[in-house]
């Protein structure tokens, strides 16, 4: 028998480590026998709603302690809980409550005008818990769910091959789909990754900009703390880089994880003068996207800290693929972790040579069991032990691994293939480009040719386009020149940071 939030919590407990500090949330400390509490109250309250084994309970909270016990509180008394991101739409919600067929909702007052509409529209749903100040007719405050003490909630005896929780991927083609994962997965990544790559230790203090309805950032401030009897601050607010400075410098982390274009950030606001103290920080690691090679320059230059930037996906459950603290190669998403392994594949199926671009493809002990009512891309995705992961990658004889895009993102031109990575890198060189992206544009002639799209980090000027062709045409072959520069003041994104280029690519 083997039920996640038992294992994530119980052995701190048994152990007398309930005194320790689990999280730090808006100024206060919250201790591993508090958490614990908070976690049985839940479970105990879902339960009295009739909330049963395998039933969703769909989460859209702001990363707090709420959203930490409404998880592990459900996984604990064998429901499944459905992380969902606070940064949606109605039409959005409307499709994911309804895919998940969700039994009850625990909803943030923040959120709550969003998912009105529909809360008398889905059939599945039976329970609307409200949490916050503000009150709904028949919605349950989180405070009155919790009421009941429970000095004593043993586990339901789920095993390792039952459902913990799911998660839905990104949205970055399409349609977000659920990633099934089970009890017995989803703990190895902070084995595999928090050990070989961050080295967590109890004394180690998490800061996950990433929030919790995302799989790296579950990890960060949920899964990998509590695994290691460390502690880490959830921020509930909506993170700008200014706001991301001063938690550093107030709660002191030895961990930072960003996705690029959060480092990216914090690194136009630290150049325009906002203030910073990375002093504890230890280690800084990325994930979503591929890091390129000049922040990562820019960054240690700055603050004198590699960042170790990794691949992985919600289907594989985390980082497979990092860069090892001493042994960084910008660039590059670095070497297969211990206890995966990833292969790269031409189209026929056969091995791809050194250097050569293929699909990649990994399995590893934490991957998702399936997609929830989509058989089709189950198939396609999820290939015996080993996850297809739509990503195009070149691997080389030292072992190291290099981006070149998504497999629905590569651009051929004149017959040869284009990585946008490989151009996007070659622009972020200029200093007038805080973010790009290259997407695939149809010329008067009907040829395909690369085209940038850029957000300028001040008010672009009339020669500026002028400027940034001429200045790739110096770094790229001629084949891969963009010939468009088009200026936007952000790019498209999902809501956990990742660049929608598909949106880019629409007319």
């Amino acid at each position: 028998m083997f039920n996640l939030a038992a294992a994530l919590l119980d052995p701190h407990l048994e152990a007398g480590r309930g005194g320790r500090t689990a999280y730090r949330y808006e100024g206060d400390t919250i201790t591993y026998a508090e958490i614990a509490d908070l976690v049985a109250r839940t479970g105990v309250g879902l339960r009295r709603l009739g909330v049963d084994v395998e039933e969703r309970v769909a989460l859209l909270l702001p990363d707090s302690p709420q959203f930490v016990a409404s998880f592990l509180g459900a996984m604990r008394v064998g429901a499944v809980p459905v992380t969902l991101s606070t940064l949606l739409g109605t039409d959005d919600y409307a499709y994911l409550l309804s895919d998940c067929r969700a039994r009850a909702l625990v909803v943030h007052e923040s959120v709550l005008a969003k998912v009105e509409p529909l809360l008398d529209c889905l059939p599945s749903l039976r329970h609307v818990v409200l949490s916050g100040k503000a009150t709904r007719p028949r919605a349950i405050p989180f405070a009155t769910l919790t009421t009941t003490p429970a000095e004593a909630l043993p586990p339901v005896e789920t095993t390792e091959d039952d459902m913990a929780f799911w998660q839905y991927s990104s949205g970055t083609t399409g349609r977000p789909k659920a990633v099934v994962h089970l009890h017995g997965n989803a703990y190895r990544p902070a084995d595999l990754h928090g050990r070989t790559v961050a080295g967590i230790t109890p004394d180690d203090r998490l800061f996950s900009v990433p929030k919790l309805f995302f799989s790296f950032g579950l990890n960060n401030s949920c899964v990998f703390p509590l695994r290691h009897g460390a502690s880490a601050v959830l921020l509930a607010d909506r993170p700008d880089p200014r706001l991301v400075l001063d938690t550093i410098a107030r709660e002191r982390p030895t961990i930072l994880y960003h996705v690029p274009t959060g480092y990216a950030g914090i690194l136009a606001a630290v150049e325009a003068g906002a203030p910073a103290d990375l002093s504890s920080v230890r280690t800084c690691i990325s994930a979503g996207e591929a890091l390129p090679a000049p922040i990562f320059e820019r960054w240690k230059a700055r603050f004198g800290l590699e960042i170790l930037d990794g691949i992985g996906s919600t289907e594989i459950g985390y980082i497979c693929i990092s860069n090892m603290p001493g042994r960084v190669r910008p660039g590059t998403s670095g070497e297969v972790i211990p206890g995966y392994e990833a292969i790269v594949l031409r189209e026929d199926g056969s091995p791809a040579d050194p250097g050569e671009v293929g699909d990649l493809l990994v399995r590893g002990p934490s991957t998702a069991a399936f997609y929830w009512r989509k058989r089709q891309a189950t198939k396609h995705t999820f290939r015996g032990e080993w996850v297809f992961t739509g990503d195009r990658y070149a691997v080389d004889a030292d072992g190291y691994f290099t981006y070149h895009g998504r497999s629905d993102d590569m651009i051929r031109v004149s017959g040869l293939w284009v990585s946008p990575i490989e151009v996007e890198a070659a622009l972020l060189r200029h200093p007038a480009v805080r973010e790009a992206a290259v997407v695939a544009r149809t010329d008067e002639n009907g040829l395909v040719r690369p085209c940038a799209y850029v957000v300028p980090s001040a008010r672009p000027t009339g020669a500026l386009a002028a400027e940034l062709l001429a200045f790739a045409s110096e770094a790229l072959s001629a084949y891969k020149h963009p010939k468009w520069v088009e200026f936007l003041t952000e790019l498209p994104k999902t809501s956990t940071g990742k660049v929608q280029r598909f949106k880019l690519r629409r007319p």
